[in-house]
């Protein structure tokens, strides 16, 4: 019985592993494969035109030479967008999907002023703050680091996720509010453009409370000083 290959089997099969290279080398640096359409999913229209004009450099590149970490060159212009997936449609499309955070504020320390997202990464700094129309965070000591990173103090992470979690719950409500605060213990609060606190305490039912808080604010008008949604079954305003 022959166990081992015979010689011109192995000369068979050599030839045909290097036939799969040399092709596969040839598709890599040729036009075979070039990339001529990037398809991007995942994020709105806006965030996708962003995205389409820092990708356009990789039309001509080989699809097989395509991987995330030249997609994720090409994106880190866009701090607040990531790469979720890509593929590859042969012969000439790269389909990819991103995803992107909203900002949600701007956060203040002295006169300095950055723009932040619902996951705290902060975006840019801004050389005027007056011209966004989102709500003010504003710490004291925190460091706050370079563009792209996330917010490591609660004193900002903490609200900028809290802002985050009420544009998700209810835009309408959202656009009602001038500042968010984290106080001692876990306590966050809304502080609405007509001065009204709305103290949510650990706001673990968000959704709710913002119902309960805007009803409140129907029935009594807005010039209470606060109105406490902590326990959104007992909630108390004055």
């Amino acid at each position: 019985m022959r166990i081992l290959p015979s010689g011109r089997s192995l000369l068979v099969a050599f030839a045909l592993v290097a036939l799969t290279v040399g092709a596969y080398l040839a598709a890599r640096n040729t036009s075979m494969f070039a990339v001529q359409k990037v398809e991007v999913t995942g994020a709105r229209p806006a965030v996708v035109e962003r995205v389409d004009a820092a990708l356009a450099p990789l039309e001509g590149m080989s699809l097989l030479s395509l991987d995330a970490a030249a997609i994720d060159r090409r994106l880190r212009g866009l701090p607040d967008v990531s790469l979720v997936s890509y593929d590859r449609a042969f012969p000439h499309t790269a389909k990819i999907v991103v995803s992107a955070e909203r900002p949600v504020a701007v956060l203040r320390k002295g006169s300095q002023a950055w723009l932040v997202t619902e996951r705290g990464r902060v975006l840019q700094e801004l050389e005027d703050p007056s011209g966004w129309s989102l709500p003010r965070i504003w710490i004291a000591d925190a460091a706050v680091p370079g563009g792209g990173d996330v917010l490591d103090a609660e004193e900002g992470l903490a609200p900028s996720l809290l802002l985050g979690r009420v544009l998700s719950a209810d835009e309408r409500f959202f656009e009602r509010v001038a500042e968010a605060r984290a106080a001692e213990e876990g306590e966050l609060m809304l502080v609405l453009r007509t001065g009204t606190e709305v103290r949510l305490g650990a706001a673990d039912d968000l959704p709710l409370q913002l119902a309960v808080a805007g009803r409140v604010l129907d029935l009594v008008g807005s010039e209470v000083q606060y109105v406490d949604v902590s326990v959104p079954e007992r909630a108390v305003a004055q």
